[in-house]
């Protein structure tokens, strides 16, 4: 298998009266794993289901290298799809349900043979094609409808959330193991996710969707170091980034609180940012603790500052209660400022 350019060009989507796409633009690079990321109801699914020919498209085009394949039926288009729900059959056994795509193709039979038993060792799932799915665990069953959809050598790898139904220790093994499968074949993937930590894990880069449009395209750490919006800020990243809304006066002043700010930043209305494991415990800020949760070596504490709810992450042995005052710091280097419209303004310097 090797990895084609897939490209979107102005995809817009409605149904009826309802814009579900604003004008998709995107272009995923030969092999690259591409996570599409956002809530409920962002247009991540349906952008996948254009890709797949489930949907058609209101307006725009798609591209696999120079070819235009929007028009073309889903089976002649060379995709492989696997489903939330995995849709495989009950009544086949594995070796069947993985062999199905190629006997729609009327692949002869000693090839299709060969070439389920090859995939089904690529996935580790040899011993398993003789049960049916429901004689098989959750994880095998992912890993089947993997293979099924691999199995016919596909152009471009579509995955439709295919971990959401798997517990949450397989689902991690399961993260890792697709990671490397796709890595290993090289083929153009594209995964539909709701779940951050999934894609900042296993995509190249990510496409931060909200309300039908893409908010950021970037690699992981660039959604991190960077947000571009707001809205990626708070979405990506856990616990999410702490904004509050204010003015920039000199300083960064948002009733009761006032945040040194280094030189050059712009006046007028806007947002800061900080993420919970910035803050430092040094500083003038005070601030009441509310509550303390603890997640291993260290512990989410979420705070009262002039009357703003805000989280922070403990430092390693520090010991902290309900009740307790604390005086905060917002290091300037780590600060992420946003105009009054929430798109990022340049990052201040140290």
């Amino acid at each position: 298998m090797t990895g084609v350019t897939v490209r979107l060009e102005g995809l817009v989507k409605h149904f009826g009266r309802v814009q579900a796409l604003k004008g998709i633009d995107l272009t995923l690079t030969p092999g690259e794993l591409v996570a599409f990321l956002g809530p409920s109801g962002c247009g991540k699914t349906t952008t996948l289901l254009l890709i797949a020919g489930i949907y058609k498209a209101t307006a725009g085009q798609i591209f696999f290298d120079d070819r235009r394949i929007d028009h073309l039926h889903p089976r002649d288009r060379d995709i492989g799809m696997v489903f939330q729900s995995y849709a495989l059959y009950p009544h086949l056994t594995m070796f069947e349900n993985i062999a199905f795509p190629l006997r729609l193709q009327r692949v002869p039979k000693a090839e299709v043979k060969r070439k389920v038993e090859q995939t089904a060792e690529l996935l580790g799932i040899s011993e398993q094609l003789l049960r049916r799915p429901a004689l098989v665990s959750g994880g095998q069953q992912q890993r089947a409808a993997l293979a099924r959809a691999l199995v016919k050598e596909p152009r471009v790898l579509l995955l439709d959330e295919p971990l959401s139904n798997l517990d949450a220790l397989i689902r991690l093994s399961a993260r890792a193991e697709i990671r490397r499968l796709q890595k290993e074949l090289g083929i153009t993937s594209i995964l539909v996710t709701h779940d951050q930590s999934e894609a900042l894990a296993m995509a190249d880069r990510v496409a931060v969707f909200s309300v039908g449009e893409v908010e950021q395209f970037a690699t992981p750490e660039e959604l991190y170091k960077a947000p571009a919006t707001t809205f990626v800020a708070g979405f990506v990243g856990f616990p999410p980034m702490n904004l509050f809304e204010g003015r920039f006066n000199g300083a960064f002043e948002a009733k009761g609180l006032k945040i040194p700010l280094s030189p050059g930043h712009p006046g007028g209305k806007g947002y800061l940012g900080i993420r919970p494991e910035d803050i430092r415990f040094d500083g003038e800020i005070a601030a009441r603790v509310l509550l303390v949760e603890v997640l291993g070596k260290d512990s989410l504490l979420t705070l009262e500052a002039a009357g703003h709810i805000l989280k922070a992450m403990s430092l390693e042995g520090m010991q902290v209660a309900i009740g307790d005052e604390l005086l905060l710091n917002f290091p300037v280097e780590k600060l992420h400022l946003f105009d009054a419209e929430g798109k990022r303004i340049q990052r201040q310097a140290s």
